[in-house]
């Protein structure tokens, strides 16, 4: 936002500290049980980061829908009313996404498990901090938002005697405008206008509605073919890394030899009379019968 006020770039930042909290919390808590750290392990963090902000902006979201239903609410019923709208979406997401790591952790594996191990236990503690640190940190920016205080400095913002001499620079930071005029109350975000007025309406027409069905059924059926085709395994050189002799060994057997397909020994466990020419029929015919 444009206005010096309402402007709430302190608010993203404590959502981003939130998640690197989270972060810290719960890798330092399996590094202190012993848990093994991987490689794969540090790709963890941006999964957080992306949940982590996501649920910042549905905590938001429902704050300010909250503050408009009043005039003056009181600020223990607005984050009542807040954690009662935004936290079932924010625990059920949180739910699904650590039920799905800790899944994960079946797995035979040993680097998958520690990531899934790590990222579902990170995902437990952003729900935490997402609940406890970023709401207390959206009532401190209430209110500072209630004493007319800027954003960066928290000082105080008004039209004062000595401000009217001041450059439009100055104004503009101190008092949101160069116009020398007292803070306003900012109308309602276009963003919130587009989706109430235009993209609502739009979704709810019948013909559109029935497009929406259409394109998911053939979204549906693209998805399920697609599951048929899929192929499970994974390529071993992609474990190795660019300069690794690993990698053109892997190449060369696909060129030369994988055409033959895999290598069958037959191994016999007795003692058996070489020397004697029916034993050695019979096992040429085995050899023959096996090809």
């Amino acid at each position: 936002r444009l206005s010096c006020i309402r402007n709430n770039v302190w608010l993203a930042c404590c959502g981003v500290a939130s998640a690197g909290l989270a972060v810290l919390s719960s890798f330092g808590l399996l590094l202190f049980c012993g848990v093994p750290f991987v490689v794969t392990v540090a790709n963890a963090p941006f999964l957080i980061l992306g949940v982590g902000v996501d649920d910042m902006f549905i905590m938001i979201a429902s704050w300010e829908q909250s503050s408009r239903k009043k005039e003056k609410p009181d600020v223990k019923s607005q984050l009542a009313e807040t954690y009662g709208e935004a936290a079932l979406s924010v625990t059920i997401t949180t739910l699904t996404d650590v039920l799905s790591f800790f899944i994960g952790t079946w797995t035979a594996f040993p680097s998958v498990r520690s990531f899934c191990l790590y990222t579902g236990t990170a995902f437990v503690f952003c729900y935490i901090y997402t609940m406890t640190f970023f709401g207390a940190i959206i009532v401190l920016n209430h209110k500072r938002e209630q004493g007319n205080r800027h954003w960066l400095t928290c000082m105080p913002v008004g039209v004062h005697k000595d401000q009217a001499e001041k450059s439009c620079l100055y104004n503009a930071c101190c008092i949101g405008n160069c116009s020398r005029q007292s803070f306003q109350p900012e109308s309602e975000h276009p963003m919130n206008i587009f989706f109430k007025k235009y993209y609502g309406p739009f979704f709810t027409n019948k013909w559109i509605k029935l497009l929406v069905v259409l394109l998911y059924g053939a979204y549906l059926g693209g998805s399920i073919y697609g599951c048929t085709r899929i192929r499970e395994g994974i390529d071993l050189r992609n474990l190795a890394s660019d300069d690794s002799y690993v990698i053109p060994y892997y190449d060369d057997e696909d060129k030369y030899f994988s055409a033959y397909g895999p290598r069958i020994m037959v191994v016999i466990t007795e003692s058996v009379e070489y020397w004697n020419e029916t034993v050695r029929l019979g096992i040429e015919n085995c050899t023959q019968n096996l090809e």
